[in-house]
């Protein structure tokens, strides 16, 4: 059978049509033995081979032939069951990915809001199990302070004019990031606002409240769920609120030389 032949197997009921050569990946599977005729378990029944299997699971182990990639649905939860089918087909590569379960698992990213209201400040703290989300929010976040354009004139009745001079968020670490707004005292004892501007959204606000329903918006958008809320402190009513989202996992791939040691490799 050529290598470009194309072939129709008939694996539990669902069709699939491919290329000879992608079946025949690894000379020693027993797909390869089915379309050299050697596994006579197997026969062509109106044009199509005939397998006795899960269809279903046997979409995964296609995809696998054409990619040398295991990447699963995140809901996937047949592990066990992939594996005997990998077995059967005696796709050595492949059982050796699925062994790597550990790494086929979606994996939670959570983050945490600490909200603190006092008088006319809001101070915010926001921490994340993954850097890649707080860098995200840090790029997005900026904060503007209200500064005067020119010092004021003794014989200008007029107050001066204010300029919003824009700081950067602070990082404590790679895991978290403080900004506040609202009223601020400065160091020459003048009062000063700070707004916060989170992108797209091209509004500075300096309401606490207003920060925190936006900054909310910004993480359900980015595919974060509200899991729970809860008071940290009595004592200064510091607010939480706690934020999950399932990671998909990574694609697992064979390395170039087709030998059973696996690497992995970056989602596609």
């Amino acid at each position: 059978m050529s290598g470009q032949e194309l072939v129709t197997l008939n694996v539990g009921g669902k069709v699939f049509t491919t290329k000879s050569s992608t079946l025949k990946q690894f000379p020693g599977s027993r797909l390869t033995r089915i379309l050299d005729g050697r596994d006579q378990e197997f026969k062509m029944v109106g044009g199509q081979i005939f397998v006795d299997r899960d269809g279903v699971l046997f979409s995964f182990i296609l995809d696998f032939l054409r990619t040398h990639q295991l990447l699963l649905p995140t809901d996937f939860s047949d592990h066990l069951r992939l594996k005997r089918e990998a077995l059967f087909y005696e796709l050595s590569p492949l059982v050796d990915l699925l062994n790597q379960e550990h790494m086929l698992q979606p994996r939670p990213a959570l983050v945490e809001v600490h909200f603190l209201s006092r008088n006319t400040q809001a101070f915010f703290r926001v921490f994340g199990s993954c850097s890649k989300t707080i860098e995200m929010l840090t790029g997005r976040i900026a904060v503007f302070i209200e500064q005067p354009s020119a010092p004021a004139s003794s014989s200008n009745s007029f107050p001066p004019q204010m300029t919003l001079l824009p700081l950067p968020p602070q990082r404590p670490s790679y895991h978290d990031l403080v900004f506040q707004c609202g009223s601020d005292s400065t160091t020459d004892n003048q009062t000063g606002i700070r707004y916060v501007s989170i992108k797209p959204d091209n509004r500075k606000l300096a309401n606490g409240t207003n920060v925190l329903g936006l900054l909310i918006d910004t993480l359900l958008m980015e595919g974060f769920h509200l899991v729970g809320t809860r008071t940290v402190s009595s004592e200064d009513r510091t607010e939480c609120y706690s934020f999950e989202r399932i990671k998909k996992p990574d694609a697992l791939a064979m390395n170039k030389t087709l030998k059973s040691e696996t690497t992995l490799m970056p989602e596609q």
